[in-house]
């Protein structure tokens, strides 16, 4: 086993080394191609934009195909949100604990387009958005802890509950990877009263709450995924920094990308919303794809290390039903040779999946909160994939 599992290192870290030629950056837009021109059967794509517009995939949103920095195929579905959920709109419930705001998943003036605009809300990729701002910060040496620092360093232990010896040994790469050892439960339908995400972004404090929690295993040893981790990592940053971790993204991630357009939320106490806050188009989305494509670099410009972008995208913890989990990113094996391909991932429906050795970017977005979102996780790669043909622009041909 641990033979297959540094292959897969082998091959990712092969894969991910910059594309020949590609002289023009999508900072100010994407180039438009044809699919046909970047070696993609248009039909496949037709035939995957005709389910989606059926809803054979519930409430999807926009789909967006790139491949080797030129959008090849849009699309855009319109759904009628306050018509879709205006009986739950005003029902109080675990994704609606407060009936009004930026907390109401129901409210279509907030999800999934922030005030009608073209800003789809993230969901959870706002993590892997939040793991590149850190690995930013490390890279500028703006952040001072290493990943090995305990959680508890930022905080005054004496105000923290359950403290014991397996919380004090919790890391930031613990945080990173998912396996905080933290008692969390976040497996059960986000509308179900005992999702612990929903428990938190009912309080007050979400900080507090996380890290008030018991411990429920060794940190390091069980991946057990949560919205809290996450979290904590907006705490840390601003404790280690003294900065605001939405204003450093914007500063040294956003503006050298050239993505003007986003908002991102807050929680009761002001802190940025890490786990789930972030909304950006989905073009926009993209270009942090196309980032972590070619190693950390962007127009010539080294905007977050390799050693980052590398380690974030090696396995660290198997995941479950397949997966493995970087730092705040998922990773997907897959095709004979395996390889690896890198997501992020959110709640109803949003992704970037990034296939590198074919130099492709897929970017959907939805709004199906109510039901299972898990086959638009897979059927990307499964529906596109076969579709391609080999092409001079994928990475690793030179």
């Amino acid at each position: 086993m641990k033979y297959v599992f540094s292959a897969l290192i082998f091959l990712v870290s092969w894969a991910l080394s910059p594309a020949s030629g590609t002289d023009d950056w999508p900072t100010k837009g994407w180039r438009k191609a044809t699919p046909e021109s970047m070696g993609i059967d248009e039909a496949m794509l037709s035939a995957f934009d005709a389910d989606l517009a059926s809803g054979k995939y519930p409430l999807v949103d926009s789909m967006t195909v790139i491949r080797c920095g030129e959008v090849v195929y849009q699309r855009k579905y319109s759904h009628d949100y306050g018509k879709v959920f205006a009986k739950e709109a005003h029902e109080k419930g675990p994704l609606n604990a407060h009936l009004a705001g930026p907390y109401n998943y129901f409210d279509p003036a907030w999800p999934p387009y922030y005030h009608g605009t073209d800003e789809h809300s993230m969901q959870s990729v706002s993590k892997s958005v939040t793991s590149a701002t850190l690995g930013i910060a490390i890279t500028r040496k703006d952040f001072k802890g290493s990943l090995e620092t305990p959680v508890l360093k930022y905080f005054n232990n004496s105000t923290v509950k359950n403290l014991d010896e397996r919380k004090r040994r919790m890391t930031i790469r613990d945080v990173l990877t998912m396996s905080t050892g933290l008692d969390w439960n976040e497996d059960v339908a986000y509308n179900d009263p005992k999702n612990a995400a929903s428990l938190m972004e009912a309080t007050d404090d979400w900080v507090q709450f996380v890290i008030d929690l018991p411990m429920a295993h060794d940190p390091g040893t069980v991946f057990a995924y949560s919205s809290g981790a996450t979290e904590l990592l907006a705490y840390i940053f601003q404790k280690d920094t003294g900065q605001d971790i939405e204003e450093y993204a914007k500063k040294y991630l956003f503006t050298p990308l050239g993505i003007e357009h986003y908002y991102w939320k807050r929680t009761p106490k002001g802190l940025p919303d890490t786990e789930g806050g972030l909304f950006l188009r989905a073009e926009d989305l993209a270009k942090i794809g196309y980032l972590y494509l070619h190693n950390g670099v962007w127009d010539g410009k080294q905007i977050v290390s390799a050693d980052w972008v590398k380690q974030s995208l090696t396995p660290a913890i198997d995941a479950g039903d397949g997966w493995k989990y970087g730092f705040q990113w998922w990773l997907l094996p897959h095709g004979n040779p395996q390889r690896l391909m890198f997501a992020g991932l959110g709640f109803g429906g949003q992704t970037v999946q990034v296939v590198p050795e074919e130099n492709l970017i897929m970017v959907f977005t939805g709004w199906n909160i109510l039901g299972n979102t898990n086959s638009i996780e897979r059927d990307p790669i499964k529906r596109i994939l076969p579709g391609l043909r080999p092409h001079g622009c994928a990475l690793g041909i030179h």
